[in-house]
Order: C-alpha cells, then sequence, then structure tokens
C-alpha cells in the first residue's frame, strides 16, 4: 500500500532504533483521507505487533507519537483506539488540520513498516 499524506523522514540512534516522521497538513474535506492512512498504518502495526506497542528501549519493538493542531498552533483531539483499529481525528473549525506522526521501532519492525507501506529510507 502506497501512501499518499504521510511523507516519512527516517533516522535512526546509536542503539538502531529507527524514528519515521511524517507531518500532513489539509484542508477539511482531505482530513478523512489522511486519516484513514494513518489508521491504516497504526491498525498494521497493532495487528503485525500485537502486544509489542511500547517504549523500544524497554524491548517493545515500536512505539507512536500522534498529535494535531489548527492554523492557530491550538491542539485538536486524536485518539487511536487499537483495539477497534480505528482513528478518532479532531478536523480544525477554520483553515487546515496539521498532524504529525512519529513511529520508532526496532529494524524488524522497520523492515516491515518499509515493506508494507513502500517506504524508503
Amino acid at each position: 500500500m502506497a501512501l499518499d499524506y504521510l511523507e516519512f523522514d527516517y533516522s535512526e540512534d546509536e542503539e538502531g532504533t529507527g524514528t519515521w516522521d511524517a507531518m500532513a497538513s489539509v484542508k477539511a474535506e482531505r482530513v478523512p483521507a489522511l486519516a484513514a492512512e494513518i489508521e491504516a498504518v497504526l491498525r498494521w502495526a497493532s495487528q503485525k505487533f500485537p502486544g509489542r506497542q511500547g517504549a523500544v528501549e524497554e524491548g517493545f519493538d515500536w512505539d507512536y507519537d500522534l498529535q494535531a493542531q489548527d492554523d492557530d498552533g491550538e491542539p485538536l483531539g486524536t485518539r487511536f483506539d487499537k483495539t477497534e483499529g480505528k482513528l478518532t481525528l479532531q478536523v480544525s473549525a477554520t483553515g487546515r488540520t496539521t498532524v504529525n506522526l512519529s513511529l520508532s521501532g526496532s529494524a524488524h519492525f522497520g523492515d516491515a513498516l518499509r515493506e508494507r507501506f513502500d517506504i524508503e529510507d
């Protein structure tokens, strides 16, 4: 599955933990498509690595940070329910909705992520 809205930048720390950071900013009519893409990534990770989400430095395979804001920098609500595999993303009442998604993971997680979503480093 290729991603249309999320374009990841990759970095790696000295322990070999990979981090993929993406930011997308869209108008209200594009929020459902962006949310679907984020939901697909997080659902895949939750299903492919069940029970393995948490701090990588504590031995887990992957973790994520998801934040959203409006044009004024005011936070917008985001919530991913991994049991249901559903993302709730508040849409900006005015202007654009900007979302930041950071994934971190082990080498095994990174290989699977790259393959599943056609991500290049």
